[in-house]
């Protein structure tokens, strides 16, 4: 009877921009080493036999015509501007180095590497995980079709807001501003990224107030206004304070990812009974630099399937230094299935500095309305207050679906002709 061959390893792929002075092959030989059996000399153990079961791969390499002037990054190696050279890299891992954790995917795809003296820039843009990690975590519990079920908004945007002033109102005056943005119709309101539990305005306090104000507009109106509540702390400290939102009947939690770290986020993430608002705050040293840290479409895989249900990916025309196509890659690639059978989507969250004017063009470049757009000043700061500051951001949205000119519906929606006077 004859034996079936063994299946192939499962192996997981990341894929590289590489930068050096040195041979591209030879380098991308050496990644590979570093990030699985090898090291910098032979080791007494590490056999052929060895090497075959567990060494990573160079699966592909592409040298790149563009021309280098000078190193990118700084580097103790000797370098000879006229051979840095740019090499698209693929490497490959067998899942049996690492077993299907994601806190240990880190150290392998986005670890020392980034230190070898031969590089002078390196970038991760993608990885590839095989369907191993779709069984070990949750991914977003919520995600799009939850997220507009507790909002109560089907078929077009979620318009929402932020808490402004970032930091200084206590608890009831964040309640008193809540209780005139839900007048105003807003579907969304999130805390500020730095406003979470100060002595100035404690989490719980400010918890309450907002949902008492909340409840009772739903009560009167039918409608919950859903409040992303930054619950960014320590473990213990995020889970209690997920709890007490969960019993006032609250619909949303944030936090801050790069500050919980990715453990913290899974652990919120498994016990999570509430759709997890993602804010990316700290993501210009990881990404600002293009030869060095992530791309966004390898980073957010690792926090959708941790149990991002919203992320933000900037906006058009931000205040930031991010361009509009990747600003637009970010949100489509939110919107990308991460495995065939749990595809583990992400509302992208549209913010910073938005205003009506980016209506047309966020439509037009993301074909969906499967968004959150957030605008502070945008909304709180126009003239007719905040309820037509929301009146206005909704009339742009209706006007970009529908193919219309702001200015021509403009003519007959006073409040999106209040904004586009204002708007820069």
């Amino acid at each position: 009877m004859s034996q079936r061959p063994a299946a192939p390893p499962i192996r997981i792929e990341a894929d590289y921009l590489l930068e050096t002075a040195s041979d591209p092959r030879k380098v991308a030989e050496t990644m590979a080493g570093e990030q699985s059996s090898g090291t910098f000399v032979p080791v007494p153990g590490e056999t052929p036999e060895l090497k075959a079961r567990s060494a990573a791969r160079v699966e592909r390499l592409e040298v790149l015509d563009d021309s280098v002037a000078a190193p990118s990054l700084p580097t103790t190696a000797a370098v000879d501007p006229a051979r840095l050279r740019r090499a698209r890299v693929t490497l490959s891992w067998p899942i049996e180095n690492l077993g299907p954790s994601l806190p240990n995917l880190l150290a392998t795809v986005a670890g020392n590497l980034f230190e070898l003296r031969p590089i002078t820039g390196l970038r991760l843009l993608d990885i590839r995980l095989p369907q191993p990690f779709a069984d070990a975590y949750p991914g977003p519990r919520f995600g799009i079709g939850g997220t507009r079920r507790l909002a109560g908004v089907e078929d077009r945007p979620i318009i929402g807001t932020i808490v402004k002033p970032s930091v200084g109102f206590g608890p009831e005056e964040t309640a008193a501003l809540v209780r005139t943005l839900c007048e105003g119709g807003i579907d969304f309101i999130k805390d500020d990224e730095l406003q979470a539990d100060g002595p100035h305005c404690p989490f719980d306090e400010r918890a309450r107030a907002v949902m008492r104000v909340v409840n009772d507009h739903a009560e009167r109106t039918g409608k919950k206004v859903m409040v992303a509540f930054n619950l960014t702390g320590e473990i213990d400290q995020m889970r209690r304070r997920h709890d007490l939102v969960r019993d006032l009947g609250g619909t949303c939690v944030m936090a801050s990812l790069n500050s919980v770290g990715l453990v913290g986020m899974i652990a919120l993430a498994r016990t999570s009974e509430l759709p997890i608002h993602a804010h990316r705050n700290g993501w210009g040293y990881l990404a600002r630099h293009p030869l060095l840290g992530w791309s966004y479409v390898a980073w957010q895989k690792i926090w959708r399937l941790a149990g991002a249900d919203h992320m933000h990916v900037n906006g058009l025309d931000n205040k930031f230094s991010e361009d509009d196509d990747s600003v637009v890659a970010s949100a489509r690639t939110c919107l990308t299935p991460l495995f065939p059978d749990k595809p583990c989507l992400a509302m992208p969250v549209f913010s910073s500095g938005q205003t009506v004017r980016q209506a047309p063009g966020t439509y037009a470049a993301l074909g969906s309305t499967d968004l959150i757009v957030t605008a502070g000043g945008g909304i709180v700061a126009h003239p007719g207050g905040p309820g037509e500051g929301v009146a206005a951001l909704r009339q742009a949205w209706e006007a970009a679906v529908a193919g219309i000119p702001l200015a021509h519906h403009a003519r007959t929606h006073p409040a999106l002709a209040q904004a586009l006077e204002g708007a820069a």
